[in-house]
């Protein structure tokens, strides 16, 4: 490129950063210095959940496995799948298996969308299970970690509780026995089993158009939401913490008072006489 060509580039290139426009929605330069690397990642609506500086042992792949990314991006393909069937699934127990038939044969990609949703429920209970196992294997449920780690088991909680009311949803025979076998152990729980169990189930006995009605709500608002709002407070206690995997290294005065220790135990012992 000639010089002309280039200090054209140049001054338009400067330009652009330097409108309004752009200074509006990139408020800082450049990451080029740790400074502007802070405020980039602090300025902007999708990286501040990140922390500025990670530790590179918490990058390597065979640490992490990857199994909190995937999770995440497992509910995201749950989330996008669901609202498709959501076009075309009612939930009454009259239809609701004849709906199920219909997306599978009838519907474009039906058939498709709901493999796609249904393998990822059950990876999405595997990858997170699998997370926890890890960070537990890790010790990352240490403090100052031990609030994130209660976010977690919230978390694999909802996951649980996600997949055990879309089961219902087809209003199949493995689902309806499932979710009545579940609902009546529900009711032997002490003080507050027949509560649980009306709760579960809409109506004193049996599985009916009230438990179906009440699966599909919490399986499309109630506990999507509650997920999505772990997640964020989730994510935010991660860039908190520093964004480590695993506890974090020990403080300058903890190492200065080690080495102290060290030193005084080396020292030899003045004679008494």
């Amino acid at each position: 490129m000639s010089t002309t060509n280039r200090s054209l580039v140049d001054r338009t290139w400067s330009k652009v950063t330097e409108s309004q426009v752009w200074r509006s929605i990139f408020r800082h330069g450049y990451p080029d210095t740790p400074l502007n690397q802070s405020l980039v990642m602090m300025g902007n609506v999708f990286l501040h959940l990140h922390p500025v500086k990670v530790s590179r042992k918490a990058m390597k792949i065979t640490y992490t496995w990857c199994l909190g990314g995937l999770s995440f991006f497992l509910f995201l393909v749950l989330t996008i799948t669901g609202v498709f069937l959501m076009f075309y699934f009612v939930p009454d127990q009259t239809i609701a298996y004849a709906n199920i038939q219909q997306i599978q044969s009838a519907v474009a990609f039906g058939n498709l969308v709901r493999n796609m949703h249904r393998w990822a429920a059950h990876l999405m209970v595997v990858t997170v299970t699998l997370h926890m196992i890890r960070v537990f294997y890790h010790g990352a449920y240490k403090p100052p970690r031990e609030f994130n780690w209660v976010i977690g088991v919230a978390l694999f909680l909802t996951t649980l509780l996600l997949s055990f009311t879309g089961y219902l949803l087809p209003w199949d025979q493995i689902g309806y026995w499932a979710i009545t076998v579940g609902s009546n152990m529900a009711s032997y729980a002490p003080i507050f089993g027949t509560a649980a169990h009306n709760f579960l189930t809409g109506q004193p006995v049996g599985v009916g158009q009230p438990t179906l009605i009440r699966f599909y709500t919490l399986h499309v608002i109630g506990l999507p939401l509650a997920a999505a709002i772990l997640m964020a407070v989730h994510f935010w206690r991660i860039r908190k913490d520093g964004g480590e995997a695993g506890p974090p290294p020990p403080s300058r005065r903890e190492i200065e008072q080690a080495r102290a220790r060290q030193a005084a135990e080396r020292e030899p012992v003045a004679s008494l006489s």
